[in-house]
């Protein structure tokens, strides 16, 4: 049977996907100082499946159409966790880090070319304290964590990207580093913590990929941080590995979740509500998205 998992076609629905959304990236609006500062954005990211969920593409796509074209972009993955922060290679065109195993060969050949970004690299550099010196690779690539959801928001891949390495668990070093990158929204920059609202990728079985079945622990978990998330409560959301339903089911491992403490520290307030833009699952994990008020 196809689906997401195992489709005819591996990456068909991007393909159906292109040829309406480049015209679109195209004609979207460049980011001005007019347009005041850019929300932050939590991604759930998903993984090379997303190239083959139509309706996911377009979500992420129209997400990125309701927001003017970032300058650049700077997105923290849940796949690289380094300590002291380290950012990702500038240089134009550096070569993909493609760090998921047992997919179709195709999608180990999939490009994301982005221009240079050593501008947005020296800036980030420099926003660090000077005890805590950031790390800068030469050819370390991005992650699917940070390629896969851009390749469906901005298709074109003409926006320069860098990627911050999750230096730490600890969701107040975490909100502390999102608030000094803050700044850089009022420069048409675009803050992103790229994970998955629930990762409980031990615990999936065949119902749920075969049956759409969600379980407990994915949508208590959920329904957990949607309202915590709703009420600006940052206190309740750091408190999840005792707080939250769920757990440790929802997360066994936790850095799929604490890249939103960027995102609520990059927003400028942490303790404001923010607005949902994507929600629903996937093989039972929760995609809820949200971006921080303007």
């Amino acid at each position: 049977m196809a689906s997401i998992l195992n489709p005819e076609i591996p990456a068909g629905a991007y393909d159906e996907f292109l040829p309406g959304a480049l015209p679109a990236a195209r004609a979207q609006h460049a980011w001005t100082p007019a347009d005041g500062p850019l929300p932050a954005l939590y991604i759930s990211h998903g993984a090379p499946p997303l190239f083959d969920d139509g309706p996911w593409l377009r979500e992420l796509f129209g997400w990125a159409q309701s927001l003017p074209k970032p300058k650049s972009v700077l997105i923290v993955s849940a796949h690289w966790e380094a300590a002291p922060p380290a950012l990702s290679a500038s240089a134009a065109h550096t070569p993909l880090v493609y760090d998921f195993g047992g997919f179709h060969r195709r999608y180990y050949t999939m490009r994301y070319d982005t221009p240079d970004a050593s501008a947005l690299a020296r800036r980030v550099a420099a926003m660090m304290p000077d005890r805590e010196p950031v790390h800068q690779h030469r050819s370390r690539g991005l992650d699917h964590g940070a390629w896969v959801p851009l390749m469906a928001m901005y298709p074109l891949a003409d926006i320069p990207v860098l990627q911050l390495s999750l230096p730490s668990h600890d969701p107040d070093l975490l909100l502390r580093l999102g608030a000094r990158l803050a700044p850089l929204r009022e420069e048409g920059v675009l803050v992103i913590g790229s994970g998955f609202m629930t990762h409980g990728l031990p615990f999936v079985t065949p119902e749920m990929i075969h049956k759409g079945v969600v379980p407990a622990w994915s949508s208590e978990f959920d329904a957990w941080a949607a309202d915590a998330l709703a009420r600006g409560d940052v206190g309740e959301l750091a408190a999840y590995r005792t707080r939250a339903p769920g757990m440790p089911y929802a997360h066994p491992t936790v850095d799929h979740y604490i890249p939103l403490f960027i995102t609520l520290g990059a927003g400028g307030r942490a303790d404001q509500p923010v607005t949902t833009v994507i929600e629903g699952y996937m093989i039972g994990f929760s995609k809820r998205s949200f971006q921080t008020p303007a």
